[in-house]
């Protein structure tokens, strides 16, 4: 007769692997999602640049050759997108600030902010966790490495090492937002 014990460790174990398959999906689908957005976004603006060089020419050809900004045309695409729920995470792009991320990412961002303006390296969802006040189980910690991991995948954050994240150069740079 097997013990309680070698069972339950063995359903322990199970489940651990069924949780890290799918998070790998997971991770592949955030990855696989950032590079269609980032596609669909270029068709946008393709399809925007034809119809202002098809658009009936107004008589004053200097406006028909200045082509918008992309940031631009994506500002419209950001107004629209503000009615959807905030825990959409919209890929990063230079002007877009901080308040377009719900509450909790937002203070992710702020954490990692602190810890680049002071100075100090990376931190893994445990200190943030840590840090944030919360109990460190590992239900919380992987709620936060899971929006951290969006984060990323949408150009957010960084992730130096293995479950070490800070701001991504580009937003922790001038103009980065906040």
């Amino acid at each position: 007769m097997p013990s309680v014990v070698g069972l339950l460790e063995q359903h322990e174990l199970a489940a651990r692997r069924r949780v890290d398959g799918l998070r790998e999906e997971a991770d592949r689908i955030q990855a696989e999602l950032a590079a269609a957005e980032r596609e669909w976004q270029e068709w946008a603006i393709a399809r925007r640049r034809v119809d202002a060089v098809l658009a009936p020419d107004s008589g004053d050809t200097a406006v028909t050759e200045v082509t918008p900004d992309p940031r631009d045309a994506d500002a419209q695409s950001a107004a629209r997108d503000a009615v959807k729920p905030k825990s959409q995470v919209p890929v990063w792009r230079e002007g877009l600030a901080w308040s377009a991320l719900s509450v909790d990412y937002q203070r992710i961002l702020r954490a990692l902010a602190d810890r680049l303006r002071l100075g100090q390296g990376p931190l893994t969802c445990q200190e943030m966790t840590a840090g944030f006040g919360m109990d460190v189980v590992p239900a919380r910690v992987e709620a936060l490495r899971s929006k951290a991991k969006r984060l990323v995948a949408r150009g957010w954050l960084a992730e130096p090492a293995p479950g070490r994240f800070t701001l991504a150069q580009a937003v922790a740079g001038p103009g980065g937002g906040s």
